[in-house]
């Protein structure tokens, strides 16, 4: 891990956000028609299977994965079984506004988990390109007026999205530990199977109690066909793939930044589907991300 942010590692780091905000918007869309922790299971039963031509291997005896066992159990839990179930429960029971102000702590809780549990020390650039991040994600949500803001009202639904980025945090943080077998780690779709092969079991749990517990339904068709088609492929496997590399490459504190990315994508992305022309707030909200992300990361490539 050397911290020097290049144009490669930028856009490596671009897709998650991008990935995730599409991701939001498939959530709201089959509300009604399956329980979010459920679709966080079966995207990640879905991802497993893709995953099994590539890294098939892992399940083996010999692969070093299970005497390793717990070292993938923790970021199979924070990743796999808990940042996207708890988003997906968000989307149910908040507001999109309040979801995406909320996530906007990401790179806050990058800092804090980072000097708490990992030693690592927050630079004074690091806690300005914070706060110009966290600027330009008030920006999009405020849609360039301030009285918007003041009108948002938290609700006991918003735990959940605090849960998820902390959860999302300490999971960044630990795909940089030392220590995990050399022939997994190496392996992109190795590193990410074995994470998912213990996820699973987490997310499993999770939507059994939610059968348990509850009057859950799941209405087959098309569209959950392809809803879950796109969370397995995109926001699962692919932004996975890409935040992994991208973290291990500049560190989670740099990478937190690009998280904010993720309202502005949706923010453009709704004003695409209801056919809304985009604003001058889009412009400065991006700059002021973009800026952040740049002086945080200067520090580190000195």
């Amino acid at each position: 891990m050397d911290h020097r942010l290049n144009l490669r590692t930028a856009l490596l780091l671009t897709i998650p956000p991008l990935l995730w905000a599409g991701n939001a918007v498939v959530g709201r869309l089959v509300n009604e028609l399956v329980p979010p922790v459920t679709l966080n299971f079966l995207r990640w039963a879905l991802a497993f299977l893709l995953l099994l031509p590539l890294a098939g291997w892992v399940l083996r005896r010999g692969s070093g994965l299970w005497p390793n066992w717990r070292r993938f159990a923790v970021p199979g839990l924070l990743g796999v079984g808990c940042y996207n179930a708890l988003q997906y429960l968000a989307l149910q029971t908040s507001t999109p506004l309040n979801v995406t102000l909320v996530a906007a702590s990401s790179p806050v809780w990058m800092l804090g988990i980072g000097a708490l549990f990992f030693g690592q020390r927050v630079t004074s650039r690091q806690m300005a390109g914070a706060l110009l991040s966290i600027a330009g994600v008030l920006v999009v949500l405020s849609r360039g007026d301030r009285q918007l803001l003041l009108q948002v009202r938290l609700v006991p639904g918003d735990l959940y999205v605090l849960l998820a980025t902390a959860a999302w945090a300490l999971y960044s943080w630990l795909l940089i530990r030392p220590g995990d077998p050399p022939r997994i780690r190496g392996d992109w779709a190795a590193f990410l199977m074995a994470q998912v092969v213990l996820g699973l079991g987490w997310s499993g749990l999770f939507a059994a109690g939610e059968w348990a517990t509850g009057d859950t339904h799941i209405e087959w068709g098309w569209p959950l066909a392809a809803a879950l088609a796109y969370v397995a492929v995109g926001p699962a496997i692919l932004a996975y793939r890409c935040w992994g590399i991208g973290v291990q490459r500049v560190g989670p504190n740099i990478a937190g930044f690009f998280a904010n990315l993720t309202p502005l994508f949706a923010a453009v992305m709704s004003a695409s589907f209801l056919g809304e022309r985009p604003h001058l707030y889009h412009a400065i909200a991006f700059v002021l991300i973009v800026g952040g992300i740049v002086v945080s990361s200067r520090r580190a490539a000195a």
